[in-house]
């Protein structure tokens, strides 16, 4: 296929430009910084919105307009009072593979901060959705997720007790807990996922330390062992800034 103006593969036709060519101010504006962002590279300082207002010659809202856009995007990042451009998005695999390991594989730190353990009588909602026994006591664990320190996400994490009793006690919440669960003879058989786009409530914003409207993803996964035995109920939020997700479709 041939890509029109040397057009990157996957990136918008036109650059989003309509055939008429009447775009927003902000919009042309936009396309300026984002120019301006690969010259200067991950970590390079962008310069003030005064500045950037003087050489497009525009009003300081517009610049903002379009700044506010590539902020949500993940290309620019606030560091301190100025604004600097983003690395690139953390790719995660939609596999059974852990958040641990896909972050690993792309050369950062994975971590964990522990928000919450709690344990309580399993609800019927619960139940229905896994299979697991209404009443049974589970395990439910909080963590905001970190890549190189840095708070990219949060996971709610349901379990049975009887499956990992000593949760409390011999889980080291900062680790992996799919290998805390290998470890112990449980392994992944299938899941079965669900993604959408959700914006983070006042709590969570504050947890992962973003603006409550910044676009999340949200993945709810229910995971069940060799046995087809239900194994965990899942629900993270990904800064939508910060990941993107790949797959592969064998024919």
């Amino acid at each position: 296929m041939d890509y029109p103006n040397d057009q990157a593969p996957g990136a918008p036709v036109r650059s989003g430009i309509p055939e008429h060519g009447r775009i927003p101010k902000y919009y042309a504006v936009k396309a300026h910084i984002a120019l301006l962002i690969e010259e200067l590279g991950e970590g390079g300082l962008l310069p003030t919105e005064r500045d950037l207002a003087e050489k497009y010659d525009v009003a300081r809202e517009t610049v903002r307009q379009a700044l506010r856009e590539l902020l949500l995007e993940g290309k620019l990042r606030r560091q301190g009072r100025g604004t600097v451009v983003a690395g690139p998005k953390l790719e995660q695999p939609l596999s059974l593979a852990s958040y641990t390991e896909g972050v690993r594989r792309q050369g950062r730190t994975p971590g964990r901060t522990l928000v919450s353990l709690d344990r309580f009588p399993c609800p019927e909602a619960l139940a229905a959705e896994t299979g697991l026994t209404r009443g049974e006591p589970v395990w439910h664990m909080e963590r905001v997720l970190l890549a190189d320190d840095e708070r990219v996400g949060l996971e709610s994490t349901y379990v049975a007790v009887a499956r990992v009793p000593g949760l409390d006690s011999d889980f080291n919440p900062d680790s992996s807990f799919y290998a805390y669960l290998r470890e112990r003879g449980m392994a992944f058989g299938s899941a079965d996922e669900r993604i959408e786009t959700v914006l983070a409530t006042p709590r969570e914003a504050l947890l992962i330390g973003t603006p409550p409207a910044l676009p999340m993803l949200l993945i709810h996964r229910v995971s069940r062992d060799a046995e087809g035995r239900p194994l965990e109920r899942v629900r993270t939020l990904y800064r939508g800034d910060r990941f993107s997700f790949t797959t592969h479709l064998p024919g």
